[in-house]
């Protein structure tokens, strides 16, 4: 009798996970695999039409990035700048694909000597962008995302 009531006993310590409910080891599972994910990384980068979905991640960032960089050379060749400066100076340029594939400028980076001698070169970038061929959005596990991008434009000083 002692036996049992000791193997019963031991039964019962070694079986806790016998009492979580089936949400409790549900909501355990979902937050394993929270953990993860590295949501700083998506699984396929927005694409331009252009562009072939079934490249490996690599090419389709290379991709996005040589017709996104064509579309601004185009653009910038459109106007005659003159920016006069000792150095060549670097300009970032912060904006989002949302999930609907929708382009919206964040921040172009001010610099005063830019400023002072093109005021209108952030409403000419930014309307570049907006101008943008339509996009697919990023993917992270299927699932359209919303992902930042962040370009550098370099001002070569004359």
């Amino acid at each position: 009798m002692r036996k049992a009531t000791v193997l019963l006993c031991f039964c019962l310590f070694v079986s806790c996970d016998w009492f979580f409910s089936k949400e409790e080891k549900t909501q355990q599972l979902v937050q394993e695999e929270m953990r993860s994910i590295n949501f700083n990384e998506v699984d396929r980068y927005p694409l331009f039409s252009d562009c072939d979905e079934m490249l490996e991640k690599t090419a389709q960032l290379e991709c996005f990035q040589t017709i996104l960089i064509a579309h601004f050379s185009e653009t910038l060749q459109e106007f005659e700048f003159h920016f006069v400066s000792e150095s060549s100076i670097t300009i970032y340029v912060d904006f989002l694909v949302d999930n609907q594939g929708q382009i919206s400028v964040l921040e172009v980076e001010k610099n005063t000597l830019l400023d002072q001698q093109i005021p209108e070169f952030s409403t000419i970038i930014t309307q570049s962008l907006k101008g943008l061929p339509k996009l697919s959005p990023a993917l992270k596990r299927g699932v359209p995302v919303t992902a930042k991008f962040r370009i550098p434009i370099i001002l070569n000083a004359i």
